[in-house]
């Protein structure tokens, strides 16, 4: 059942004994003036039962214990701590001087409540109405995409380490599996912690150890393939059976001069797509921003209005995946429907145009991405992807005529060709007496082309970010605010940047609680002010 407020405080008010205290215009100040007005009461109704059971804390307290403590990137032991011990937490929370708090366990159940309600991300959404009735937003017509990588909350583990891993997992999870795994399996005793005792330095031993680990790994999918197909097991133990499948094919291969049938493997010499790295968190990926910096973990996409430095979408996906690329990711975002004022007071106008000037950095700048932001009326300024010529110094793709109409491509050497339903073509033996082949190919079949489905599209947009100097000046513009928003995300000393929590699903409700911190503090900083009824934003003066 859902609490209340209790009508006196336990021990002194803190925010009207210490208000001299508490940081002016701060988010705790804030929060301690308009806590009832950001989060009332009826915005957390849906989580509790209506009468039945004990009465839990106030969801307005645990609502700003956790906008603080995703702006602070505390931990639940570090914030209930503050809650207990802190002026400034107290204040914004409502508390008497001697209110000793909560559990840190209530922020778990908390966040439970949430990420299983049919709104989880209605703090956001709250903050982001509030910026809309601020006015903070009207008349900006500008969009920025942009991403960040975020860490893992576990370590990455080892081949040897995965399979042990979920193999025991299996056991633990799949009824029936312990038996088989007691029975059958002997590459190691799974009941012991820890790595199996070989001569680690004999490469021997290591592929005997990795080619038990995978039988024994098959022989427990085997057992238990025919009850995963009917459907009899729960979702708990299908999980487990389908990481182990996993995990026992994405690392190895059979050894040298074998096909597997005799139970020979080893570890592969290659990365397998969308390789899992722990067993801890399965959801958890490599991946890089760059070439040469390499992370483990999420990625975190943004749509930030660059004037004020508000995000104003936010959404944690897994960090590889088509599904996940930033340019499918970004489109997903802004065809979400803008925050709009609450109906109470009265409503401004909602926030901005339909449509906006997009802007992003070339992983946004797919030919899919700007065919569906064009198609939803925006105007796009993402920096074109450089063009990888065949031969250094040589002829790009721009250097072909497509026509669309004719169905062909016409090569430098004015040779044309046409395209295959694939949208591919091959100038073949064209090639062999051509002047220009040096400058062309080095392949001996001759040049082949892969042309895009928005290829028209592509080479307007590299066209026009060559020639039009506007474009390039706006893109640079705008920029600083976007990585001073960023940087604002993953904190400043990058603390931020280290999640917390397993999986999409907890991390999503943690970025959304992080972003709406930081916008409610950029609010404030802007001038977030309470005025006859309605916010809005007054310039600092003097």
């Amino acid at each position: 059942m859902m609490g209340h407020r209790p009508e006196r405080p336990v021990g002194p008010d803190v925010w009207s004994t210490c208000r001299e205290l508490i940081p002016a215009g701060s988010v705790y100040a804030f929060l301690a003036d308009h806590r009832d007005e950001l989060f009332p009461e009826e915005m957390f109704a849906d989580l509790y039962a209506a009468t039945d059971g004990r009465p839990s804390i106030p969801p307005q307290m645990l609502a700003c214990v956790l906008v603080l403590q995703a702006l602070l990137h505390h931990s639940d032991p570090e914030a209930a701590l503050a809650v207990r011990c802190d002026l400034r937490w107290k204040a914004a929370c409502g508390l008497g001087l001697q209110d000793r708090g909560f559990d840190p366990s209530l922020l778990v159940y908390f966040r439970q409540r949430l990420r299983r309600s049919g709104d989880p991300n209605r703090i956001f959404a709250r903050v982001s109405r509030l910026a809309a009735g601020s006015g903070a937003l009207r008349g900006r017509t500008r969009r920025v995409l942009d991403s960040a990588v975020l860490d893992d909350a576990v370590a990455t583990q080892d081949t040897i380490t995965q399979l042990i891993a979920a193999i025991r997992r299996a056991g633990r999870q799949v009824p029936g599996a312990a038996q088989v795994i007691a029975g059958h399996c002997h590459a190691t005793d799974y009941t012991e912690a820890g790595k199996p005792a070989i001569a680690w330095n004999d490469a021997t031993a290591r592929q005997e150890l990795v080619s038990g680990l995978v039988t024994d790994a098959l022989t427990v999918v085997a057992a238990f393939e025919t009850a995963a197909l009917a459907g009899e097991l729960d979702e708990t133990a299908g999980q487990a059976l389908a990481l182990l499948a996993l995990v026992a094919g994405q690392d190895v291969e059979p050894a040298e001069g074998s096909d597997g049938t005799d139970g020979r493997w080893r570890i592969a010499r290659k990365v397998a797509t969308d390789r899992v790295i722990s067993t801890v968190d399965a959801q958890a990926r490599h991946v890089h921003k760059t070439v040469h910096h390499r992370q483990d973990g999420y990625k975190a996409h943004v749509v930030i209005e660059p004037d004020t430095g508000l995000f104003t979408g936010v959404r944690l996906t897994m960090a590889t995946g088509a599904g996940n690329h930033e340019a499918v990711v970004g489109v997903d975002l802004l065809a979400e429907p803008p925050a709009e004022p609450p109906a109470e007071p009265p409503a401004d106008p909602p926030a901005g145009p339909a449509t906006f000037e997009v802007l992003g950095d070339t992983a946004y700048g797919t030919g899919d991405a700007r065919a569906a932001l064009a198609a939803a009326g925006h105007f796009v300024i993402f920096k074109p992807a450089p063009l990888r010529p065949a031969v250094p110094g040589g002829f790009t793709i721009d250097d072909f005529h497509v026509d669309e109409a004719a169905g062909t491509v016409t090569c430098p050497a004015d040779v044309t060709r046409r395209l295959t339903a694939a949208r591919s073509v091959t100038f073949g033996a064209a090639c062999r007496s051509c002047p220009f082949r040096q400058r062309c190919t080095t392949s001996k079949n001759g040049r082949s082309l892969q042309v895009h489905p928005h290829d028209a599209l592509l080479r307007q947009a590299r066209h026009a970010w060559a020639t039009d100097p506007g474009l390039t000046a706006t893109y640079r513009q705008h920029r600083p605010m976007v990585e001073r928003s960023i940087a604002w995300l993953i904190g400043a000393d990058g603390g931020a940047r280290k999640l917390r929590y397993r999986g999409v699903q907890r991390n999503n409700l943690w970025l959304h609680l992080r972003a709406a911190a930081l916008n409610l503090r950029r609010l404030i900083n802007l001038g977030l002010t309470p005025t006859q009824g309605t916010w809005a934003l007054q310039p600092a003066t003097g």
